[in-house]
């Protein structure tokens, strides 16, 4: 997820945040997939924001309205539209409320806190009316989505423009939005807005807001804020008035009269999502990136001086990661990017993260490490969270854990087991569901965070595995270059990786992520020169083996899987073809064995490594 901005400027800062060209510098089309026939059906719709937003600040409550011009790329007519009111979760009685509070391990940060919240603590968008084309709509509001009724049906190719007014009230934070939460920030402003629901290839995209991610479709926002003097504001994209804010404003000790207003107006061009908090006692302080965005950075001048410390140590870190970011998957498109104290967490947002202000500086480096990551796999890559949360979530937790290796010249490998010991134990609790499990469908929430984090973590670290690391590296670059500012699926990814390694990857795809198999593998009898290997685990792999002769010396085996069709790049001896059918395997070595290892660099998540070596 993405990039932000804030309230206060210094020259640099001013420049970054120009105006309408701004606005123009990365102007959308309609995405078509490089290199692709020219038979290509790819499409995806495009929404045009424009809000107007009135903040009250003592009551938590704020008006909206809303403009919004909707392309329908697709071949379709559409009959309905939908929205999602996001912030109706936080309501007694509510999806998110009764699944916390009926699911056999619920969120710590929830529990039952939804179903004891007050009238004035509540979260609630309620539409007061929308037109289409300036002809009034009849709809309804189940949970948190809103049903509408066309005046007319939207026909392929057509854009329409929906007019909405409501009104809204801030809910007290239980979970990424709200207000003053536990670490007093006022308002972390995240899914506030009625958000158009995706359409695509799959149809309507309607999923009730029960705990888990988003998805969302891309366009333009423009967004004018109203709201209390003494409140610094950071926000997805450019600022347009700097000169009506002020230079210096957040660090001013002038006393303002409550209930005066300042207007902020952000322009966020060619993103998914909106996101903004605000807190009157914001510190505000920028960093440059080489060759990059101008970082943000908002935390509260409250805390502690040792908390205080770590923001100010975290910045020269922040820089670091954006650099390994851009060079290990793909250049940072926007000019900026923010780091909010949230005060819950860490989520990703547009241009910014917001994240647990407190802590130690290992904890506020590893969510920021993990947030920014996302901003390159979900919210440039834009994967649907609820169906392929682990594509965001795994691959963030995989670049998260590989940038900070990089940054502080630790082993990559030191994390990665511990990820691989977790999966262990996942299989052994008899809990494990397969990855293409709906997001909010998992037994347990262990279950789900573990299928995102754990799995889809491993999920990259064996391709490496599969296909060679060099060939991994590149499959994510390519993946980047093909599929940012669009919604790429499982199936592209995989795609991607055999157009650059040239073999045939579905068998892994499946097996990983639609099913629950496991890889073991098993060295079952040493005789001589002839070694036998077992599958014992319903997922193939291919084999790296090393052997050690009776004479002291080794010889590194490479097994092709068959059904792959080919073999990735290695120095190791290549052997005849495993097909995946035939349980045993023998392979004659060139001389008298004294011992074999299966996989020895421990990249294959084979659940019983004790029988890997004999």
């Amino acid at each position: 997820m993405k990039k932000l901005f804030i309230s206060i400027l210094s020259l640099s800062l001013l420049m970054a945040c120009g105006g309408s060209k701004e606005y123009r510098t990365i102007t959308p089309t309609v995405p078509v997939i490089p290199n692709a026939p020219a038979a290509s059906t790819y499409w995806q719709q495009h929404v045009d924001y424009t809000m107007d937003i009135d903040m009250d600040v003592n009551a938590y409550q704020y008006k909206g309205k809303q403009t919004l011009v909707y392309t329908n790329n697709s071949p379709d007519v559409l009959n309905k539209v939908f929205y999602h009111l996001y912030f109706n979760a936080f309501q007694p009685g509510s999806e998110m409320d009764v699944r916390s509070r009926t699911i056999a391990d619920p969120d710590g940060r929830v529990k039952d806190r939804i179903s004891k919240l007050k009238p004035d603590e509540i979260g609630y968008i309620k539409v007061n009316s929308l037109k289409q084309n300036g002809t009034n709509l009849t709809y309804e509001t189940v949970g948190t989505v809103l049903e509408v009724n066309l005046e007319k049906p939207i026909q392929p190719g057509e854009s329409v423009t929906f007019d909405m007014v409501y009104n809204a009230q801030v809910p007290v934070q239980i979970r990424r939005s709200g207000r003053n939460n536990k670490e007093g920030v006022a308002l972390s402003m995240s899914q506030w807005y009625p958000k158009l629901a995706e359409y695509d290839y799959e149809g309507w995209h309607t999923d009730p807001y029960i705990g888990r991610e988003f998805h969302g479709v891309w366009g333009n926002f423009d967004v004018t804020l109203h709201i209390d003097k003494n409140y610094v504001v950071g926000g997805t994209g450019y600022l347009q008035n700097p000169n009506e804010i002020g230079y210096g404003y957040e660090t001013s000790t002038v006393n303002r009269p409550d209930g005066e207003k300042l207007t902020w107006h952000f322009v966020a061009p060619n993103v998914h999502d909106f996101t903004w908090a605000a807190d009157p006692d914001y510190i505000h302080d920028t960093m440059q990136v080489p060759n990059g965005p101008l970082l943000h950075f908002l935390y509260k001048k409250t805390m502690a001086k040792d908390k205080l410390d770590n923001w100010k140590n975290l910045q020269k870190r922040a820089v670091q990661l954006m650099q390994f970011y851009s060079s290990n998957i793909g250049q940072y498109p926007y000019k900026q990017y923010s780091i909010i104290q949230g005060g819950d967490g860490g989520m990703e947002y547009a241009m910014c993260t917001l994240i647990l202000g407190e802590g130690t500086f290992d904890g506020l480096f590893g969510v920021t490490a993990h947030e920014m990551a996302h901003t390159w796999f979900q919210f440039l890559l834009a994967t649907n969270e609820l169906t392929n949360y682990w594509m965001d979530e795994g691959f963030t937790e995989y670049f998260g854990e590989l940038a900070g290796s990089s940054i502080f010249n630790t082993p990559f490998e030191e994390p990665t087991q511990r990820i691989y010991d977790v999966y262990y134990a996942y299989v052994k609790s008899g809990t494990e569901q397969p990855q293409t499990t709906h997001a909010d469908r998992f037994n347990y929430n262990r279950s789900s965070s573990i299928s995102a984090y754990y799995k889809g973590y491993i999920f990259l670290n064996q391709l490496a595995y599969i296909i060679g690391e060099e060939n991994q590296k590149e499959t994510i670059k390519q993946y980047f270059k093909d599929w940012s500012f669009k919604h790429p699926t499982r199936t592209d990814f995989i795609r991607v990786a055999e157009k650059v390694s040239g073999l045939e990857l579905d068998w892994y795809l499946n097996d990983w992520t639609r099913t629950t198999n496991t890889i073991d593998y098993a060295v079952k009898v040493i005789n001589g020169e002839n070694i036998t290997l077992e599958r014992i685990g319903l997922m193939p792999m291919p084999i790296d083996l090393t052997v050690t002769y009776t004479d002291g010396t080794t010889e590194d085996f490479y097994i092709p899987l068959q059904m792959m069709r080919g073999e990735k790049p290695t120095s190791a001896t290549i052997a005849p073809d495993w097909a995946w059918a035939y349980p045993v395997y023998t392979l004659k070595a060139n001389k008298t064995v004294k011992s074999v290892q299966i996989d020895p660099k421990k990249m294959m998540a084979d659940i019983n490594r004790e029988n890997n070596k004999k």
